[in-house]
């Protein structure tokens, strides 16, 4: 009983886990969108040098040390002190999977760029390095959101 209640949560979290995993429908857009888009237009004020994340789907590694952790714990001992096991391998597989993912996960470098547009409004926008814009340059802000972007003009 213990065991299949066990195999029961396992099973649920692990599809609980996966479905956190998968990319939100507002991701990186892979064809035009209908409608306007709003562009600003301002000088740079100030460049921070960010670090970026890679795409890696987060939680990747610690739902499949889980689940190998369970599998190990599944051949260790009998009756309770199986189940004990399995528990304990779940936890331990986990943390083990989230520490390696992060450790090895992708990164690449940013700017977190500071525009003041030409109402006054500050606006601040992250995204990937690009050295060719500089403090005092003219830029434009295309998108919104996620999308923006900082163009020199």
């Amino acid at each position: 009983m213990i065991r299949k209640s066990l195999a029961l949560v396992a099973t649920l979290t692990l599809a609980i886990s996966l479905v956190g995993c998968a990319q939100p429908p507002g991701g990186e857009p892979t064809t035009s969108q209908l409608g306007a888009e709003e562009i600003r237009f301002g000088r740079v004020i100030r460049i921070q040098p960010v670090e970026l994340t890679g795409d890696h789907q987060l939680g990747v590694g610690a739902v499949v040390g889980a689940a190998a952790g369970v599998a190990l714990g599944s051949v260790i001992g009998a009756g309770t002190g199986r189940d004990v096991a399995m528990v304990l391998g779940a936890i331990g597989g986990g943390v083990a999977g989230n520490y390696v993912q992060n450790k090895y996960v992708d990164r690449q470098p940013g700017q977190h760029i500071t525009v003041q547009v030409s109402n006054g409004v500050l606006v601040a926008i992250t995204q990937p390095a690009n050295p060719d814009i500089r403090v005092g340059d003219q830029v434009k802000i295309t998108g919104s959101g996620m999308n923006a972007r900082v163009v020199r003009i």
